[in-house]
């Protein structure tokens, strides 16, 4: 089975096609400064592989599709009712579906949700203090980069040997992390969105809501345009002033004294450093910590910084193997009691995986009747 497994962004559009179940990548390209999806999608090479079956790595469905589906039309109901809570991410899947329902229209569409990983979750951990008719109508702790996490958890397990107590860091434009005790999701930091928990790029982290209760009151602004400020204005651009939000800026920035893109950056490590301490005494002790991601991956200072003062948990970095060497690998000392890691996530691979499965499975129901 071919998957042709789609990875879109604000303005790109990234993809793999993978055989399965072996693993093969047959394809990948990239297509950047998309303004049209259908147009980007239409552009996608595919060379003489056919393709039996498109993968999404799909955001948010709500309580009732925190899993892997074949898209139909109740899976796309459930998108738009959501998009709300997610507006950049859904809106884009959405019509990335509706044009590949047009490009290949003969072809199964599968939705990997991000929540699906964190539905292990315990109650206690995902329900928030609400009214209860709120949480019947799905206000809950989701969880996001749930493929990010899980493959992590999967590499982690093949480079130490088992399923350990591990809190995966992955640090980016997008940043989340998340409490994986013995191959279980515990506790992640975003939560009803991909708006809360750490800070993001341009999306605010954690904020009261009666903050925005206040400014809403005060100015008078619609829903439409407060939405618009903290999902684009906030976060690392928002505490910098830097447009963006892009920590390699803030980086340069803080070289040039600059305190705001200095202040963004302490915020930053302050939530990912406190969140290590929390999730450790929710596992009750930490075996390894893993960062991931485009900042997690390839920012030594960062990594650095995030573990400087938790030697108190047995976390200690060695500074060469920190600031020196590629692929994924050990940054730890070597009597450092948490195993430090610096890895390349794959989400595609887990989405296809999932897709694959749930394919297989709905093939062989389709046979035995």
């Amino acid at each position: 089975m071919n998957l042709l497994v789609p990875n879109l962004g604000s303005t790109s559009l990234k993809y793999q096609i993978l055989e399965m179940p072996s693993e093969k990548v047959l394809a990948k390209g990239r297509v950047e400064r998309v303004r049209d999806y259908h147009e980007a999608i239409a552009s996608i090479s595919t060379g003489d592989n056919r393709i039996d079956a498109v993968a999404f790595k799909a955001v948010h469905g709500g309580p009732r599709y925190r899993g892997t589906f074949v898209i139909d039309a109740d899976v796309i109901r459930s998108m738009e009712t959501f998009l709300p809570a997610a507006p950049a991410h859904n809106t884009i899947y959405l019509a990335a579906i509706r044009a590949f329902q047009d490009i290949l229209p003969a072809v199964p569409l599968v939705a990997a949700f991000e929540t699906e990983f964190h539905a292990t979750m315990p109650e206690y951990a995902r329900a928030y203090g609400v009214p209860g008719p709120w949480r019947d109508r799905g206000i809950s702790k989701y969880g996001f980069h749930g493929a990010s996490h899980q493959y992590i958890r999967e590499r982690c397990r093949e480079l130490l040997g088992a399923h350990l107590r591990l809190v995966s860091a992955h640090l980016g434009g997008s940043s989340s992390m998340c409490a994986i005790d013995r191959g279980r999701s515990i506790d992640t930091t975003m939560g009803f969105s991909p708006q809360s928990g750490l800070e993001n790029a341009t999306r605010h982290g954690d904020l009261d809501v009666f903050a925005v209760l206040f400014m809403i009151e005060r100015h008078g602004w619609s829903p439409e345009e407060v939405r618009r400020q903290l999902a684009g204005e906030g976060g690392l651009a928002g505490l910098s002033g830097i447009p963006g939000g892009d920590v390699r800026d803030l980086e340069e920035a803080c070289q040039a004294a600059n305190p705001q893109a200095e202040l963004a950056l302490q915020v930053f490590v302050y939530q990912v450093k406190k969140t290590i301490g929390a999730y450790a005494a929710a596992m009750g002790g930490l075996d390894a910590l893993a960062f991931t991601g485009g900042i997690g991956e390839n920012s030594a200072r960062l990594r650095a910084a995030c573990c400087e003062g938790l030697e108190f948990l047995g976390i200690r970095l060695d500074p060469a193997k920190n600031t020196t060497g590629t692929g994924d690998r050990v940054v730890s000392a070597p009597d450092s009691a948490v195993i430090v890691l610096a890895l390349a996530t794959n989400e595609e691979l887990i989405v296809a995986r999932r897709a694959y499965k749930v394919l297989a499975a709905s093939e062989r129901t389709s046979t035995a009747s």
